[in-house]
């Protein structure tokens, strides 16, 4: 381990019964510059003992030792200012019980190895308490550097976490960071828009900046969206509006199964894209051209499909063709459809806006949720919304964090 002066290795002490080797380092300086206001030249008030872990060196735990001095500062205590000031280590960071490299292995292994903290704890030989308080101030650190002035577009969803708990997810829609996790609240409520929002002031971000905002059609989003960003477009997402189709066309199948006996055991075949079809459920064209209600119904959210694929070509006019599907919807006597077409005449301008920009949408969300229910599954649950928050930030918010450290410099 190289060490610029003040500091050097004074002793290297092997124990093998307890397989640890120890660095003991020392401060050769009788004067050093202030930490605070860099005065040079300012007496040691007195020495600390501190220990950190380092990485492992061979089969040993690596534990590093100083006495750490603290400096007398003339020029802090004129100003009324603490005069004394602890003198900061090249090899850590403040407050920090591990090294620089430790935790530099420690964020390699939960974020790009995706290991749950508890098994990086037990290979590491360290509590798992530790390792959340140093990577939770890690992440914290981070994240209170992201920059997020560029922000053009944002999504917003909820995800259920276990046991009742929701949060809400806010991510970046615009096109150049798409997919970022920008902010991450407890709750489902109108107010955690405005949450979010406090965050992006404090990074540098403009609320009147953001142009569109992707979202399902909780009330309580559009609400808190109208309310805090009311310069921004709501654009509902088009994944919703397929799953509320799906839904319907459920309830039909669901209503007339006891009538008739062929739609038994054919649930997913009405809800599954046709590329997803076996070769069983491809042989059943004759029921998809029946005058049967589930048919109909099918051939409706088929018809939905191909309006919301459309939208990505500006030649075809999507605006009139979603208002000829709603008229079709509520005049199609089905009553799950009619109900479907009446919510969808209620939320038609957040519709016209996501067909309106056909880049919007909020399947960035879904994968964002995918990777948040995998550390769930990993980690068996998360006990606080603190350490959920901790790794959803480095796992999905591409923050600027310690690169491994068996990973050569890139010149």
């Amino acid at each position: 381990m190289g060490l610029a002066a003040p500091w050097r290795v004074k002793a290297v002490r092997f124990a093998p019964e307890t397989h640890e080797i120890h660095f003991d380092v020392v401060c050769e300086a009788a004067r050093l510059p202030c930490p605070r206001c860099a005065a040079p030249e300012q007496p040691i008030h007195d020495r600390l003992h501190r220990d950190w872990q380092h990485l492992h060196f061979f089969q040993y735990h690596a534990l590093i030792h100083a006495e750490l001095p603290r400096v007398r500062c003339g020029v802090c205590g004129e100003r009324g200012d603490r005069e004394v000031q602890q003198v900061p280590v090249p090899w850590a960071r403040e407050r920090s019980g591990f090294t620089l490299l430790f935790e530099a292995m420690v964020v390699t292994l939960a974020g790009m190895s995706r290991m749950p903290v508890r098994r990086i704890a037990a290979l590491l030989g360290v509590r798992d308490a530790r390792l959340w308080r140093s990577l939770g101030a890690l992440v914290d650190a981070a994240y209170a550097q992201a920059d997020m002035a560029g922000v053009e577009a944002v999504g917003i969803d909820e995800k259920h976490v276990g046991r009742g708990r929701v949060v809400t997810v806010v991510h970046d829609g615009s096109a150049a960071t798409r997919g970022r996790v920008l902010h991450l609240s407890e709750g489902c409520k109108a107010e955690n828009v405005g949450v979010f929002v406090e965050a992006l002031k404090a990074h540098g971000g403009t609320p009147d900046a953001v142009q569109r905002c992707s979202m399902d059609m909780a009330k309580s989003y559009i609400a808190g969206v109208h309310k805090y960003l009311p310069q921004a477009l709501p654009c509902f997402d088009p994944f919703h509006l397929i799953k509320l189709a799906n839904e319907a066309v459920d309830a039909v199948r669901r209503a007339e199964v006891a009538q008739e006996p062929a739609l038994k055991r054919t649930r997913y075949h009405w809800l599954k894209d046709a590329s997803d079809w076996t070769r069983k459920e491809i042989d059943l064209h004759w029921l998809r051209h029946s005058g049967l209600k589930t048919a109909r119904a099918w051939r409706l959210k088929e018809r939905l499909r191909d309006i919301l694929a459309w939208r990505r070509y500006p030649q075809v006019p999507v605006l009139l063709l979603m208002d000829g599907w709603i008229r079709w919807a509520r005049r199609c006597r089905l009553p799950a459809f009619k109900r479907l077409g009446k919510t969808f005449q209620t939320h038609l301008e957040g519709i016209r806006n996501m067909l309106a920009h056909a880049t919007t949408s909020n399947a960035a969300a879904e994968s964002i949720n995918a990777d948040i229910q995998g550390a769930i599954a990993r980690a068996r649950g998360f006990r606080t919304f603190r350490n959920l928050r901790t790794i959803v930030y480095l796992l999905k918010a591409r923050l600027d964090l310690p690169a491994s450290p068996f990973q050569p410099a890139i010149t």
